[in-house]
């Protein structure tokens, strides 16, 4: 089968794209880290929220973009946003928080689409929260629910992070309290699934971004009087990087189609998307890194503003493991013990 992009989907990654290119160099992305200056990270999602990206899966009738929710309109998005580097909550707001905004008729929807208000949601009790340390608006589990609250409604304890502009935070929210945005096993797997497939697109942009970088590097960078890159085993290695991306792309697109037709396999296919793509942005930082030589392992280094975001972004939302495990379940290559309900899972 052959996955292609629609038309006015492409237009919006590019819109998008145009932005970032602009503003969202890698000054920006350091500014959102702690002692940085946050507000120029939110000026930016400000201006791609007035492009129509918070609510490019947001219905019209709401007054979002309406893309998505019968096409695949989120990878191309999401990956322009990945290659960026932009340290904001993207697959939480743009994937999850605003749909289920909209579809619970939630007073903060205007907000949040216009990127006045940053949104972040966590579907796995217990774990830190990213963003959570300076977000707006947090959804957290409670029960077999997903509750929304204020920033002021809950208590916060910041929590350290390979990706330090994750502002990853324990998320304290009262039993019952807040705006119920999502009720039972079915409506929380399908938040998760598009929870997973927008994490796994960010991951094939910034895997994409560090093999720009790298390419640029070695065809300058000189040793023994030629390009760093003229050498075989650079050339190999790159080459490995470019060719898991591109196998990771295929496989990002037919997840995004699955979930958009209400495909059965569309859970199979959103977990091999995020172990491919998890994978193939591993093997671009660590090759980068590799490539870059002695520089490459400074973290004063631009390239370790996308390393680290990859790093952290291959864990959430599942990592590699995790989807390999879900993916044998619904196989039948676990036992019956193993077998778990299709809310649950991925």
């Amino acid at each position: 089968m052959r996955f292609a992009v629609a038309e006015r989907d492409a237009a919006l990654a590019e819109a998008a794209g145009e932005v970032l290119a602009k503003q969202a160099g890698a000054e920006r992305i350091r500014a959102g880290w702690p002692g940085g200056d946050a507000e120029a990270v939110d000026a930016v999602w400000r201006t791609l929220a007035g492009v129509g990206v918070s609510g490019a899966l947001v219905q019209e009738s709401a007054d979002g973009l309406g893309l998505g929710l019968d096409e695949n309109a989120l990878p191309p998005l999401m990956e322009a946003l990945g290659r960026s580097g932009l340290p904001v909550p993207a697959a939480e707001t743009v994937a999850v928080g605003a749909p289920l905004l909209a579809a619970a008729g939630a007073p903060q929807l205007p907000d949040v689409l216009k990127g006045s208000a940053l949104i972040t949601v966590s579907l796995t009790p217990g774990a830190p929260v990213p963003f959570a340390a300076r977000a707006d608006l947090i959804a957290v589990p409670d029960g077999e629910g997903l509750r929304l609250f204020a920033r002021d409604e809950v208590a916060l304890e910041p929590v350290g992070s390979v990706d330090g502009s994750r502002w990853l935070a324990q998320v304290g929210a009262p039993a019952g309290g807040g705006l119920l945005l999502a009720e039972g096993p079915a409506e929380l797997a399908v938040a998760h699934r598009r929870g997973v497939l927008a994490t796994a697109a960010l991951l094939l942009g910034l895997g994409g971004r560090m093999l720009e970088l790298t390419v640029a590097h070695v065809r300058e960078r000189q040793q023994f009087g030629v390009p760093v890159g003229s050498f075989q085993a650079v050339k190999h290695a790159l080459a490995d990087v470019e060719l898991a991306l591109r196998f990771a792309r295929p496989a990002v697109l037919a997840a995004g189609w699955a979930q958009a037709a209400g495909d059965s396999e569309a859970a199979v296919r959103t977990s091999m998307a995020k172990v491919l793509a998890s994978e193939a942005a591993r093997k671009a930082a660590r090759t980068a890194i590799q490539c870059h030589g002695a520089m490459g392992y400074t973290t004063e280094y631009d390239l370790h503003l996308y390393a680290k975001r990859a790093w952290a972004l291959a864990a959430d939302w599942g990592g590699p493991a995790e989807h390999r495990e879900s993916i044998g379940r619904r196989l039948g290559l676990a036992g019956p013990a193993d077998h778990v309900s299709e809310g649950a899972d991925a």
